[in-house]
């Protein structure tokens, strides 16, 4: 246990409780198990661990994205909510200042006489009573012959179910999955207890899926080649008639440049560049 200050300065005692990630590893039903329930994973352990059968009823579970471990407990609440196989049930279902029950394993204490188990005040301590300060004293009449039922003796104290009711949350920590509940709860430290709450709906909120933000100095994706379209050989001997590329002799003397210059020919034109060395440069 551990205290926490309200905000008007009150020093309330709680118990620190660690409650989830719990995860729905079975939905039952009316029709196939004869009750409306769900079966919930609490805790960590390793699969190695676990025989045949409970390997293949966990396989499908996992804890922390982890396949060599899966949960520890098991346990089967009655539901009319619409849960899922592989829910996950965290501390968002609970309220700060919500009621609830608490239903734990009580220590285990042995065996204890009368006035430890059941509070006897035990004989007096002196005039006459020597030896009899925590005796149990007569059980009854002779008559019957037999302890009846229920007479309350020593015997085997602790070790069994208790359930506390009207416990109130004081504070839940979404971080940690752990709720500060008022006051004590049964059982020992690092013992397992389960949460009741009298009214409510459980709501599952679904996970957005995350997108990666790549940084601004990220490098761009390489542009993919640009095509390159393949045109007939006939198409580029005529493109090139069209527009011939006619080189200027130096010029000797006046005569021989103001001669006009002769166009090339078809016939010439198709020796310069001839189909196959086309080809080969596509």
């Amino acid at each position: 246990m551990t205290q926490v200050f309200r905000e008007d300065g009150v020093v309330v005692p709680v118990t620190r409780v660690q409650a989830g990630p719990c995860v729905i590893t079975q939905v039952k039903t009316q029709e196939k198990e004869g009750a409306n329930a769900v079966q919930v994973g609490f805790g960590t352990q390793k699969t190695f661990r676990l025989t045949n059968p409970i390997k293949g009823h966990l396989k499908d579970i996992k804890v922390d994205n982890n396949s060599n471990l899966t949960v520890r407990h098991l346990h089967d609440f009655r539901n009319d909510n619409d849960l899922k196989h592989g829910d996950v049930l965290t501390v968002d279902m609970f309220e700060a200042g919500e009621k609830v029950e608490v239903t734990g394993k009580s220590k285990g204490k042995g065996f204890q006489g009368v006035v430890k188990r059941h509070g006897f005040h035990g004989s007096p301590a002196s005039h006459g009573h020597k030896d009899q300060l925590r005796m149990p004293g007569s059980i009854g009449a002779t008559d019957a012959a037999r302890v009846f039922k229920g007479t309350r003796m020593g015997g085997h104290t602790g070790d069994e179910q208790v359930t506390v009711k009207n416990l109130e949350v004081v504070e839940i920590d979404d971080k940690n999955n752990e709720i500060l509940i008022k006051g004590a709860i049964p059982g020992a430290r690092n013992g397992l207890v389960y949460i009741y709450t009298g009214e409510g709906k459980i709501e599952i909120k679904a996970e957005e899926p995350q997108v990666e933000e790549k940084p601004a100095s990220a490098e761009a994706p390489a542009d993919k080649p640009e095509e390159k379209i393949e045109t007939p050989v006939e198409e580029k001997i005529e493109e090139s008639k069209e527009d011939p590329k006619v080189e200027e002799p130096e010029a000797e003397d006046k005569k021989e440049e103001e001669k006009p210059v002769e166009e090339p020919k078809v016939e010439e034109k198709k020796e310069d560049v001839p189909a196959e060395e086309v080809k080969e440069t596509k």
